[in-house]
């Protein structure tokens, strides 16, 4: 397989670290996408990772009248940061160099977010893990993973999901959903496809980088995106 990017940002749920369990962490599952990464390093490709935190909390789905969106959007970006030092220590048990840069100030844990330090990190070789969203609430992970694909110059955004593309109905409630080969960023907004958030799916537009909605469970699925040879939905 020929990888078709040289740079790119993989938006990871969650919930796919979770394997076949419903929340926290397997580390089996955890374990094989660290080997994906590593394949990838070695076809010379630069990667750059997002990686939710619906496996431990989400923010917007778990803020109600007993807690504030403000807090339960920090502790959803706090879900992220776990996650990221999670799969570093799974690069780097197998050799591979990672860095984790975190929106949210965490000096114990991880590197402040800078944009410099980051594009040193990416370009001597390691990946770079993104975490603690843009350190504000109200912005989805898909906004970060914009925002940092945009900032580290990413040649595509892939974001793995639950199904094998985009929709234009939840395929695991309406079985007659289609589905789409190809959209463009304009169609995702006036449908109101609910694939990313409109202020990703806008900033990705703006800085013309086509978004790959591509099914996380297949296997090798990370080394397929790249490679152009996965079932996939492209939004450019």
């Amino acid at each position: 397989m020929k990888p078709q990017f040289s740079r790119v940002l993989l938006k990871l749920s969650g919930e796919g670290l979770a394997g076949e369990a419903k929340s926290g962490i397997d580390m089996a599952t955890v374990q094989k996408l660290a080997g994906e990464i590593a394949e990838l390093q070695r076809m010379q490709v630069q990667v750059c990772l997002v990686i939710g935190g619906g496996n431990f909390f989400r923010g917007a789905k778990n803020a109600g009248e007993h807690m504030d969106r403000s807090v339960a959007d920090q502790v959803g970006m706090m879900a992220t940061v776990m996650n990221a030092m999670i799969v570093k220590s799974a690069l780097e048990s197998i050799n591979v160099p990672a860095t984790v840069f975190s929106g949210l100030i965490m000096p114990q844990v991880c590197e402040a977010y800078s944009y410099r330090q980051a594009m040193a990190a990416v370009n001597r070789g390691d990946v770079v893990i993104f975490a603690g969203g843009t350190g504000s609430p109200y912005f989805t992970t898909d906004t970060g993973a914009a925002l940092r694909a945009t900032e580290m110059h990413c040649e595509a955004l892939l974001k793995a999901t639950q199904v094998d593309g985009v929709y234009d109905a939840d395929p695991r409630v309406e079985p007659n959903a289609k589905r789409y080969d190809s959209i463009s960023y304009d169609e995702v907004l006036h449908k109101h496809l609910n694939v990313m958030d409109m202020t990703a799916i806008s900033m990705m537009r703006d800085n013309k980088i086509p978004v790959i909605i591509f099914a996380q469970k297949e296997e090798k699925a990370l080394i397929k995106a790249v490679c152009g040879e996965i079932r996939s939905t492209i939004i450019q």
